[in-house]
């Protein structure tokens, strides 16, 4: 079981592993073992992710994430398979935790009359300091 909140856990059975071959350094050895990890994670039929979590992690996984909810995740940065699973499962577990945060809803102000006028007196001040600079004439 993977924690993402406190409210929120995702079971082990929800999550598909696969290795295959990864391309990179390992010589010799990444033509024989499949290193690298693909992790499927069925967001859409999870029952830990509601309508709203869902999406915002189409908006946070972009390519990630296919059309029927499937969320892909391929990692190959390391040569053994113990530590590119642990890769795979931060990953998606980074991603998941910030589909989690709510957004906060911003609530729109106007500006006072009193904040109205002081911006309007400073303008005026800055117009009159402004005025009073300019070309020299020889006259002067």
């Amino acid at each position: 079981m993977i924690e993402i909140t406190p409210d929120i856990i995702v079971n082990d059975s929800d999550i598909q592993l696969s290795f295959i071959r990864a391309a990179g350094p390992g010589g010799q050895n990444v033509n024989k073992v499949a290193t690298a990890v693909q992790l499927r994670f069925d967001a859409k039929a999870s029952p830990a992710i509601d309508a709203q979590m869902l999406a915002r992690l189409r908006t946070i996984a972009g390519k990630k994430l296919t059309r029927n909810g499937v969320l892909v995740l391929t990692a190959n940065r390391f040569r053994t398979q113990g530590e590119n699973r642990r890769d795979a499962v931060g990953r998606l577990t980074d991603l998941l935790k910030q589909a989690a945060v709510k957004p906060v809803f911003r609530v729109k102000t106007r500006p006072s009359r009193s904040a109205k006028e002081k911006r309007l007196t400073t303008k005026k001040i800055q117009s009159d300091r402004k005025k009073t600079r300019g070309r020299v004439s020889r006259e002067d």
